[in-house]
C-alpha cells in the first residue's frame, strides 16, 4: 500500500483563500468524502456546490479529486491577478492536490482495500475439490458446502443475515417430471399428427404443481411474439380472448431480425426471453405456450433446448404457480411450426414479418388444435441461500448486495477420464471466493452508512432458484436495495486491461463504474452479445426484474498478457473442454488470480461508493425495469 502524497505542515491565509494544514487523502477520508473537502485549500463557493452536487460527486473521491483540481487551478489565478508567485503556499497546495488525482487514478491510493489472490484461490481450491461433491443442492455436497461459507464468514466477523438470525435463508424447491412418454398432437382438419418428444417438440414437467396434463383439442392461435409493454405501445394480444387456448409464439424480440424498431435494436429486451414469455402466457389465461425455436434468435440450438426442457424440472415453491406458468410449456421446432403454418393456408415467415409491427394481431389457426396427455411426478426438497451482513451505521435500513451462486452439478455421468464429479471451479467457485473475499476486507475496514449483505444463491443451475425464491421473499427489502453486484464465472487468467459488462447500458451504476476504472486507467467493454441476452441469465436477474439496480460484471479478455487474443482464446478453450464439465478443475499450474483480485477491488470501490453515500441508482429510461424501480420511489425519499 503506497503512502498518499501529501504536503504538511501547511496553512497560510490569503484574502479569501484558506489553506488547512497537512493536506492529506487516507482511505479513511476517501470513504467519507466529506473529509475530502476539508483536506482541501479553497472554500465551497455557491458555483462549485452546485457543479458538486449535478454531478454526484460527494459520494465518488475520483470526481471530487477532479472537481476539486480544475476548482483551485481557476481560483490561483483569478485571485492572485495572474500571479501565483505572491502566494507560494497556492503552489504547494496545488501540487500536493495533482499527486493525490495522479495517485487515485493510477489505483495506487491507499483506499486500495487488501484484496488477497492468494485467500481467494485458497477458497476456490478447496471450495472446487472431489470433497464437496460438486457442491450439488440437496445432495450431501450441499451441507460441506453451506458449513464451509458460513465458517469463513464467522470468521471475517460478519454477521449472519438470514432469517430469525440465523445464516440461512430455507429454499423450499419443487421437483417435477414426466412419467413415461408424453402423448402430444396437433389436429389439422380432424386429422391427428402425432408429434416426437425432444425431436419435434420439447414440453416440460408442468410446474403447476399438478399430477396431470390433459389437454384435449385446445385451438392453436399465433401470438407474435407474445408481448405487452404499455411503455412501449406494444400488445401482441389486443384484447383478445386467449383463455383455455394454446399460444405459439416467436423466441427474442421484434427489433432482433431487422435490428430497428421499438425495443432497442439487436440487443435482447426481457420481453424476448422465453421466461417473459411462460409468464406472459400465463397473466393471460392460455392453457399452454409454444415457443418456435430458432438457432439465431434464440442463441442456441435444439439440443439445448431438448437437454433442457425434458428432464427434470425445478422451481420454487409458490403460493399460486399458476400466476406465472401456464399448465403447459414447450418449444416446437422451427421446421415443424413452418409445415403446421401451411397446411392451415399461412406463410410462416410473412406472419413473422407481420409479426415485427405494432399492428400486428392475434392469427387463429384455423382448425388446428393441439392435445397433451402425461403423468408427472412431484417432489418437494429443501435447499439453503447463505446470507452474511454488516449493518450500516446510520442508514441500516438500505442494503448494497453482492451475491454469487454456491451451487454446481453434483455428481453426474462420467466422462472419457472416468470422473463423475463436476467440480465448478470457475463456475462458480470463483464467484463464491470473490464474495467471501469482498466480506473479509469490508469487515476489517470502517463501517459503512448503509448496511452491506454478502449472499450464496443455492440452485443456479436449476433456473435462478435461490435468488428467485429471495426475490419472491427477501429478507431485506428490494425497495429499499440500494444496488447489487452479480458475480458469476470470473476468468483466472490474469489481470486485464478491462471488464466486461453484461447486459451493458441497462444502470447508471455503469457511470460510477467508468470512474473506479479509471483509477486504474481500465475500461469497460460493452456486451459483445446483447442479443443472446445473458443479463437474464444468471442471479442478478431475479432482483433485476423487481426493479433493483443491478450490475453484473466479467472478467475482461484484453489481458495484460497476450491482449484480446489471447483473452478470448482461454474462454473458447474454457467454454469447449471445461463448461459444465468435470474438466471444470482447478489449475494450480497455469491459473493467476491476480486479474480476479483487481476485479474485487474494482468491486469494492463501487459498493464503497454507493454504502458511503445517499444516492439511489437506477435504470436507464430506456429499460424496460425502470418502470418497475420507479413505482417504489415514494420508499427511498
Amino acid at each position: 500500500m503506497t503512502a498518499r502524497p501529501r504536503s504538511s505542515q501547511i496553512c497560510r491565509r490569503s484574502r479569501n483563500v484558506r489553506l488547512w494544514p497537512a493536506v492529506r487523502v487516507t482511505q479513511k477520508s476517501l470513504r467519507y468524502p466529506s473529509r475530502i473537502w476539508k483536506a482541501f485549500c479553497f472554500p465551497a463557493t455557491p458555483r462549485l456546490t452546485r457543479r458538486l452536487n449535478r454531478g454526484g460527486y460527494y459520494s465518488n473521491p475520483v470526481r471530487i479529486l477532479d472537481a476539486w483540481h480544475k476548482h483551485c487551478v481557476a481560483s490561483l489565478h483569478t485571485r492572485t491577478r495572474g500571479s501565483i508567485v505572491k502566494h507560494p503556499g497556492h503552489i504547494v497546495a496545488l501540487v500536493a492536490l495533482t499527486a493525490c488525482t495522479s495517485a487515485v487514478r493510477s489505483g495506487t491510493d491507499p483506499a486500495s482495500p487488501s484484496v488477497s489472490a492468494d485467500r481467494i484461490a485458497a477458497d476456490v481450491r478447496t471450495l472446487s475439490s472431489d470433497a464437496f461433491l460438486g457442491r450439488g443442492p440437496a445432495t450431501p455436497g450441499e451441507g460441506v458446502t453451506v458449513n464451509y461459507i458460513r465458517d469463513r464468514l464467522q470468521a471475517a466477523g460478519v454477521q449472519p443475515g438470514g432469517t430469525n438470525g440465523s445464516w440461512f435463508q430455507e429454499v423450499p424447491l419443487s421437483q417435477s417430471d414426466i412419467v413415461g412418454a408424453p402423448a402430444l398432437s396437433v389436429s389439422v382438419n380432424g386429422r391427428a399428427i402425432p408429434l416426437r418428444q425432444g425431436e419435434q417438440i420439447a414440453v416440460r414437467a408442468s410446474m403447476q404443481n399438478v399430477d396431470r396434463v390433459n389437454i384435449q383439442n385446445a385451438p392453436l392461435v399465433f401470438l407474435g411474439y407474445g408481448i405487452r409493454a404499455a411503455e412501449r405501445n406494444w400488445d401482441d394480444f389486443k384484447g383478445e380472448n386467449v383463455r383455455g387456448k394454446v399460444g405459439i409464439v416467436l423466441i427474442n424480440d421484434p427489433d432482433f431480425e431487422t435490428g430497428q424498431g421499438d425495443f432497442g435494436g439487436k440487443a435482447m429486451t426481457y420481453y424476448g426471453r422465453w421466461t417473459y414469455k411462460y409468464e406472459e402466457a400465463a397473466r393471460q389465461g392460455l392453457a399452454g405456450l409454444l415457443i418456435v425455436h430458432e438457432t439465431a434468435p434464440a442463441s442456441y440450438g435444439w439440443a439445448t433446448v431438448k437437454n433442457s426442457n425434458t428432464n427434470t424440472m425445478f422451481d420454487i415453491v409458490r403460493a399460486n404457480p399458476a400466476e406465472v406458468h401456464p399448465l403447459l410449456e414447450g418449444w416446437v421446432h422451427r421446421d415443424d411450426a413452418v409445415s403446421l403454418f401451411k397446411a392451415v393456408g399461412h406463410d410462416f415467415e410473412a406472419l413473422k414479418t407481420r409479426a415485427q409491427t405494432r399492428e400486428f394481431r392475434p392469427v387463429t389457426l384455423g382448425n388446428a388444435t393441439f392435445s397433451a396427455s402425461y403423468q408427472v411426478r412431484r417432489q418437494m426438497i429443501r435447499s439453503k441461500n447463505i446470507l452474511g451482513r454488516l449493518p450500516g451505521t446510520t442508514h441500516a435500513n438500505e442494503t448494497v448486495l453482492y451475491g454469487a451462486h454456491w451451487d454446481h452439478l453434483g455428481v453426474g455421468a462420467p466422462d472419457a477420464r472416468g470422473d463423475s464429479i463436476y467440480n465448478g471451479a470457475v463456475d462458480n467457485g470463483t464467484g463464491i471466493g470473490a464474495v467471501l473475499e469482498l466480506a473479509r476486507v469490508f469487515a476489517a475496514g470502517s463501517r459503512t452508512q448503509r448496511s452491506l449483505v454478502f449472499a450464496f444463491w443455492t440452485a443456479e443451475e436449476k433456473g435462478l432458484l435461490g435468488s428467485e425464491y429471495y426475490a419472491s421473499n427477501p429478507v431485506y427489502p428490494l425497495e429499499t436495495t440500494v444496488a447489487g453486484f452479480n458475480i458469476d464465472a470470473l476468468a483466472a487468467t490474469g489481470p486485464a486491461r478491462d471488464v466486461l459488462v453484461v447486459g451493458s447500458g441497462q444502470t447508471d451504476i455503469e457511470d460510477r463504474l467508468k470512474d473506479v476504472l479509471a483509477m486504474s486507467t481500465r475500461v469497460i467493454t460493452p456486451d459483445p452479445n446483447p442479443e443472446a441476452g445473458y443479463f437474464f441469465r444468471s442471479d442478478h436477474f431475479p432482483m433485476a426484474k423487481r426493479g433493483v439496480p443491478m450490475l453484473y460484471m466479467d472478467s475482461g479478455s484484453d489481458l495484460l498478457t497476450g491482449g484480446t487474443a489471447a483473452g478470448r482464446a482461454a474462454d473458447e478453450a474454457y467454454r469447449r473442454e471445461a463448461y459444465h464439465q468435470p474438466a471444470d478443475e482447478f489449475n494450480a499450474a497455469t491459473w493467476n488470480f491476480a486479474g480476479i483480485a483487481e476485479d474485487v477491488a474494482v468491486l469494492w470501490r463501487l459498493g464503497t461508493s454507493l454504502a458511503q453515500s445517499r444516492e439511489w441508482p437506477n435504470y436507464r429510461q430506456s429499460s424496460e425495469f425502470r418502470p418497475v424501480r420507479d413505482r417504489s420511489a415514494a420508499r427511498r425519499q
